[in-house]
């Protein structure tokens, strides 16, 4: 994997993040998009997905629960806004099941799979805050540091798919 450090915030309200990864789009598309295999890499570990629910379909709905051994617990939920098979998923976490807006948005999420050849992947990750403060939060919480990790077991998990 290396790091592709040219992208560029568009705004003060998204952080980036850049990788290429040895894995197809496909791989990738279809790490993500399963929800056994969501659950091995996509929380920086000791953390983990204990449940994973989702349609990923435009619209479809998504559920998570992530725990630590810390105690940490988070519920999440939300909707797929766009799913273009091995190229595109957008999510959001202002809606939950049958579109009710929910309590507080946080961030909507666009992942892009770019084909580079040679099984390699340009993979980005973009979290887009409401507000200047959410976004500041985000990275103070350690945005890059823990989707950076999450990128690096991604690569592992999805490599050998």
């Amino acid at each position: 994997m290396t790091v592709n450090a040219d992208i560029k915030p568009a705004n003060n309200r998204e952080l980036v993040l850049t990788r290429v990864l040895n894995a197809t789009p496909a791989q990738l598309f279809k790490a993500w998009t399963t929800p056994e295999i969501l659950k091995e890499w996509f929380m920086p570990k000791p953390y983990e997905l204990a449940l994973v629910d989702m349609e990923p379909h435009d619209g479809g709905k998504f559920r998570t629960v992530m725990t630590g051994p810390d105690g940490f617990h988070m519920d999440s939920t939300g909707v797929f806004l766009k799913v273009e098979k091995d190229k595109r998923i957008i999510t959001t976490d202002a809606f939950g099941p049958d579109w009710k807006p929910t309590e507080k948005a946080f961030f909507s999420a666009e992942i892009l799979f770019d084909d580079l050849g040679n099984g390699q992947t340009r993979y980005t990750a973009i979290a887009r805050h409401w507000s200047v403060e959410d976004c500041e939060t985000h990275e103070k919480m350690g945005f890059h540091e823990g989707w950076g990790q999450v990128a690096t077991q991604l690569e592992e998990v999805a490599s050998k798919l």
